[in-house]
């Protein structure tokens, strides 16, 4: 299975700024990477990174949030559908949404199928806070996420999500969760899927985030069960996420 390394650019990144470092990405990366890449640009920016990663194809294009009905009265808010002719992917429970913005399993749920539904891929994200940590709750609350997200959804739309385990504790802190950490949480979370489609966990990707770098990329990217990184900050500087693919285990 190939490493997946996508770069979550959250609020950042003016449209015009943004086509700069998708080309900036595109100059440094070799004509044939060892992983998939995946760039998830604010809104605004979708449209003009599109343009950039067309004309190359080595890129896949995601969002980082979508609503989870497809069209109606929702002021301020983006359906999958009109996000379905630029992107491939979607990020759904991303911690700060899931913190700051209050989404519920329930709702990053809604999210995933609305995802599925357009016939794009899905990114759930998930993962526990320091106080969760501390009091010994890391299983319970990524079984918790983890098989509200996938229980039910059959074997077919189970294969066309990845998992990024983000601890809480650990985004933009410069500090990341250990290999065996990660590996626990790997685990972890490939019980779930497998209880939820028998036969998929092995195929299903599980993603690390939290304070990657290219320099942590080597260890992290080596944990046992993980075949990627949700990266923030370091991508969105061009040389530095190059880096972190770079770093990326060659699987076939």
């Amino acid at each position: 299975m190939r490493h997946l390394i996508a770069g979550n650019w959250k609020m950042n990144e003016s449209p015009r700024q943004a086509r700069a470092l998708a080309r900036q990405i595109l100059d440094l990366l070799p004509e044939q990477p060892g992983a998939d890449v995946l760039l998830l640009p604010p809104y605004p920016a979708l449209g003009p990174v599109h343009s950039v990663l067309a004309e190359d194809g080595r890129v896949a294009l995601g969002a980082q949030n979508c609503h989870w009905e497809d069209a109606g009265a929702f002021t301020g808010e983006v359906s999958a559908p009109m996000l379905s002719d630029w992107c491939q992917y979607i990020l759904v429970g991303h911690s700060e949404r899931r913190h700051l913005f209050g989404e519920t399993d329930e709702q990053v749920r809604a999210k995933l199928e609305a995802v599925l539904r357009s016939g794009m891929r899905a990114v759930l994200a998930l993962g526990e806070t320091r106080e969760e940590r501390d009091a010994g709750k890391t299983e319970e609350v990524l079984t918790r996420q983890c098989c509200s997200g996938m229980m039910g959804l059959g074997r077919d739309r189970i294969l066309r999500c990845t998992v990024a385990y983000e601890p809480v504790w650990a985004i933009g802190s410069g500090a990341a969760a250990e290999p065996s950490d990660i590996a626990d949480a790997a685990a972890i979370l490939r019980s779930v899927i497998e209880e939820a489609a028998s036969g998929a966990a092995s195929e299903v990707r599980i993603l690390y985030g939290g304070s990657v770098t290219a320099r942590t990329a080597p260890v992290l990217l080596g944990a046992e069960g993980v075949s990627g990184a949700l990266v923030g900050g370091a991508s969105l500087n061009a040389a530095e996420f190059c880096g972190i693919v770079a770093a990326a285990p060659a699987h076939a």
